[in-house]
């Protein structure tokens, strides 16, 4: 049996008062694509620092491939995290040969078939981008790279329907062809669900469901009746 890519034992996270994880268990297995679900202030963002190493736990253990995160596992992940910008006076094409230099894993190639399969021209720049191109950038320098994790945290934040549609479709399939563990947050379940092999549902901090959406589905219904079952 595989070593989980993922392994959170009783790990505690707290700003102050509030407790953003609490006593989590959580082992994800390598090679899927995971929805971790839950409202606003459901520790979904916390856990994706955690498992960058952005935060430490108070208390439990954090296992990212195999590895405690830190500097051994930076350049295994690509994490995408919540409102990323790109800075306003470069190109789509100065960003990618930035990737390139700086991205362990970038593919050029990979990254100019996902911005045109996106209609994001190379010679568009930042600082004249709608919110649904640059949104298209920075999920691009993050998912056109070979690397064993990649970590989405609201990646369709803000992003218009048309956009959103692009962008799913995109990631359905690219995903299809890769062998990267994917963990991604969001609160766009109708359009997104298609793309989890599992769901996660966290609330206060903890695990309250999880399992294979298929399964799930047949059960609840669609993944987004679930959630309103959920967190009525």
């Amino acid at each position: 049996m595989s070593e989980p890519a993922i392994l959170c034992q009783k790990v505690t996270k707290r700003y102050g008062s509030k407790c953003a994880v609490n006593e989590l268990d959580l082992a994800l297995d390598p090679g899927r694509v995971i929805g971790i679900l839950g409202p606003n202030g459901a520790g979904k963002s916390t856990l994706f620092r955690l498992l960058v190493g952005l935060v430490r736990p108070d208390r439990g253990t954090v296992r990212v491939l195999g590895q405690s995160p830190g500097w051994r596992t930076n350049g295994q992940i690509a994490y995408l995290p919540d409102r990323a910008r790109w800075y306003p006076d470069h190109t789509v094409d100065q960003a990618f040969r930035w990737g390139e230099t700086f991205l362990p894993g970038f593919d050029r190639g990979m990254a100019e078939r996902l911005a045109n399969f996106m209609k994001l021209d190379l010679s568009l720049r930042a600082g004249g981008m709608s919110r649904g191109q640059e949104a298209r950038l920075m999920l691009i320098l993050c998912i056109a790279r070979h690397v064993p994790l990649i970590i989405l945290d609201e990646p369709f934040s803000g992003i218009d329907v048309i956009s959103r549609g692009q962008i799913i479709e995109a990631l359905i399939d690219h995903l299809s062809e890769s062998e990267s563990t994917v963990l991604m947050s969001t609160h766009e379940i109708r359009e997104a669900e298609r793309l989890f092999d599992v769901a996660v549902f966290l609330d206060e901090g903890r695990v309250i469901l999880s399992g294979e959406t298929d399964d799930l589905r047949r059960k609840h219904g669609s993944m987004q009746a679930l959630m309103q079952t959920l967190y009525r």
